[in-house]
């Protein structure tokens, strides 16, 4: 029931000021300009996300390409930078950076190793023995992949471009720098300069309508496949394509796709410092708000997994009207702004539960809420690939179907559920608007004291706190590179030949 808070917190709104109100609001030329850089936005950034992500999963794990292990943890780093501090390092570079362009690039740069993990974990598990059956066929190794590999990474691409596109829906930071209005930053602009509750509602409405669009889009393109295998399959490892004449262009898009996603933020965050010598890093709350952050990121990334695994698992075992209705809610919340959910968090604390104001409690449900897709699309992907027979075998050998649960599926989806948790715990220590909002008096996180000091152009005092918020994102981004690693030999779940196998391989 929580996640429809913000939703009836924009209806409430829209109903006080009367429907009258709410459609001169909402039928203005400046929503219309909003709705166009929001929607070219996501039109654009997503499916470069989408090329850039299972281009590099495929160079990875399909080709000869040299230094193939190296180059598979340098696409999964830029998971590590927010985008509000890649933003601030273009920025930095570039002040002219603004517009559309801009946005994209920053988008693109930020947000597509949320496309290339899931689909490099889904690449490594496939039985190499349906694209050697392809083969065998006479189809080229482009065909294979179109029309055999592609379809089977279906689940994971488009879990990864849905992630993706909720991003850009609630970005804030990134955006306001390079002075690029969409819909989040026009919502955070009314409530800050005029705190005008209605017209910021309004554009939060719209906001959502946008967001179930592209639910709808992702839940009829993913239609009800599932992939998954019983036994080893193939004996023999995945044929890897030599790149030949080709290794060079490869290599030079891989290293130019590097220098502008972590060279760039390095080589500015590491000029600011130096400019700044050694007193930027005598402030006195730098050390508080490492700790504070830690703290709150693993917090909401354990109450954000719980949350979402019964929600993951009854969308994968007993998808329905009901499954859908919970996954969508939860989806269209977290694209909302910070700000609209922190909002409606405070009116009915305050309203209902005014001991729950302004308390770690209430901005961890924020996150919880905020960030649940971010550890459903890791968990659904874990038990649709865990199959159910193994379950259901326990159950016939005598086992209560508890215990078959957390004998066999939570041990085979242990891989996905620490996936989730590194995803959650990186959105949580590089939110902004919600814990500007809701944290109690005295609690500052790097992200928050980042913002403030780059928002006055004090970019060396700021560099710090970039660079803590990295070091401390650096290590779950490891882990989500480790755990796309080892997908293939992660847990004994690996997959039954769905009718698609043969079909694509004709």
């Amino acid at each position: 029931m929580l996640s429809l808070l913000p939703l009836v917190f924009v209806v409430g709104t829209a109903a006080q000021i009367g429907w009258a109100e709410s459609a001169k609001l909402i039928f203005r030329p400046r929503v219309g300009e909003l709705l166009t850089n929001t929607v070219l936005l996501v039109l654009i950034a997503v499916p470069l996300c989408a090329v850039i992500g299972v281009g590099g999963a495929w160079l990875v794990e399909r080709t000869s390409l040299a230094g193939s292990g190296i180059w598979g943890a340098v696409l999964a780093m830029p998971l590590a930078i927010p985008a509000f501090v890649n933003s601030y390092a273009w920025v930095s570079a570039i002040p002219s950076l603004a517009g559309l362009g801009s946005g994209v690039l920053l988008s693109v740069l930020s947000y597509f190793p949320l496309v290339y993990l899931p689909v490099r974990a889904a690449l490594a598990r496939l039985d190499p023995a349906l694209e050697q059956a392809a083969a065998s066929l006479g189809r080229g190794p482009v065909r294979v992949f179109f029309g055999t590999v592609l379809p089977q990474l279906r689940l994971a691409l488009l879990g990864g471009a849905l992630l993706v596109g909720l991003h850009l829906l609630s970005e804030y930071g990134a955006f306001a720098l390079i002075r690029f209005d969409t819909f989040t930053t026009a919502i955070m602009d009314q409530y800050r300069s005029t705190f005008n509750g209605a017209a910021g509602s309004m554009l939060s409405g719209v906001l959502m309508l946008l967001c179930f669009a592209l639910l709808v889009l992702e839940g009829r393109a993913r239609g009800r496949a599932r992939y998954a295998r019983i036994g080893s399959g193939s004996a023999a490892p995945p044929r890897r394509i030599r790149l030949g004449v080709a290794q060079i262009p490869a290599q030079l898009l891989l290293a130019i796709l590097a220098a502008a996603a972590l060279g760039v933020p390095a080589v500015i965050i590491g000029g600011w410092l130096a400019y700044g010598g050694g007193t930027v890093w005598q402030t006195p709350d730098l050390v508080s708000s490492l700790l504070q952050t830690l703290g709150l990121a693993l917090g909401g990334g354990l109450i954000t997994v719980i949350a979402a695994f019964p929600l993951s698992w009854l969308a994968v075992r007993n998808p329905g009207a009901l499954s859908r209705l919970l996954e969508r809610t939860n989806y269209i919340t977290s694209s909302m702004p910070g700000i609209v959910l922190a909002l409606a968090l405070v009116t009915v604390s305050l309203f209902f539960v005014p001991a729950l104001y302004q308390t770690t409690a209430l901005l961890l449900i924020a996150y919880a809420l905020l960030y649940l897709p971010r550890a459903l699309v890791p968990l659904q992907a874990g038990i649709a690939q865990a199959p159910q027979s193994l379950e259901e075998a326990a159950q016939a050998l005598g086992r209560r179907p508890i215990r078959a649960f957390l004998g066999v599926t939570l041990r085979l989806v242990a891989p996905a559920t620490a996936a989730a948790l590194a995803m959650v715990f990186l959105a949580v220590a590089g939110e902004l608007t919600a814990t500007l909002l809701l944290s109690p008096i005295g609690v500052q996180t790097l992200a928050t004291r980042f913002w403030s000091l780059s928002s006055e152009i004090d970019f060396a005092g700021a560099a710090p706190y970039a660079t803590l918020l990295i070091a401390l994102s650096a290590p779950m981004t490891y882990l989500l590179f480790r755990q796309s690693a080892s997908a293939s030999t992660a847990g004994a779940a690996p997959t039954t030949h769905t009718p698609v196998s043969k079909a694509q391989a004709r």
